[in-house]
């Protein structure tokens, strides 16, 4: 598995819409899905160590973008055929392990992670409420190492500043994480 890294923001860039199926039967888009102060869409998957490591994180945090009205969501964009793993099903199973308390959607046409462009997993992409480009880091300063006292939770801090400001912050430090597995 290729180690990649997240380019540095586009600050300003527009958000792109899609329509996509969610583990729970549902159809979400841009607009169903983004929060009063913004939105945060993570591409993850099952089977990267790198998502692995914070998957039991993610629902703290998101929980905490909910009370700054941010919505979120998490899209698998990864070759299901190549990597079942990554499978629909698998997606059930591996957010029911990790109390995921966020849309989980899968893409099976890999427009939305291309017209992204989404490197890896996980590439995080937060909005402010324009839909804004304002951040593209990582999760937290731990990665796959376990959270101690000192760790920064980078991307919390910026999605809060989003919340305030419509901003994000100068400097961003690049989220690490497997490459998106293309078809």
């Amino acid at each position: 598995m290729a180690l990649m890294e997240t380019p540095i923001c586009n600050f300003g860039w527009p958000a792109v819409d899609f329509k996509l199926k969610g583990i729970d039967g549902s159809s979400y888009t841009l607009d169903s899905v983004k929060g009063p102060n913004g939105l945060l869409i993570m591409f993850i998957c099952n089977h990267c160590p790198y998502v692995k490591a914070i998957a039991e994180r993610l629902p703290d945090t998101v929980s905490r973008l909910k009370d700054m009205d941010i919505g979120v969501i998490a899209i698998n964009s990864n070759d299901t055929t190549q990597y079942p793993a990554d499978s629909f099903d698998n997606m059930k199973l591996f957010a029911e392990q990790h109390s995921f308390n966020f849309p989980y959607l899968i893409e099976d046409t890999q427009e939305i992670a291309r017209a992204y462009d989404a490197i890896c997993t996980p590439d995080f992409f937060g909005f402010n409420k324009n839909l804004e480009l304002q951040y593209r880091g990582r999760l937290d300063s731990a990665g796959i190492n376990a959270v101690s006292e000192t760790t920064s939770p980078d991307l919390l801090n910026a999605m809060k500043m989003v919340a305030e400001t419509g901003n994000g912050p100068k400097e961003q430090i690049p989220s690490m994480g497997c490459s998106i597995k293309w078809q």
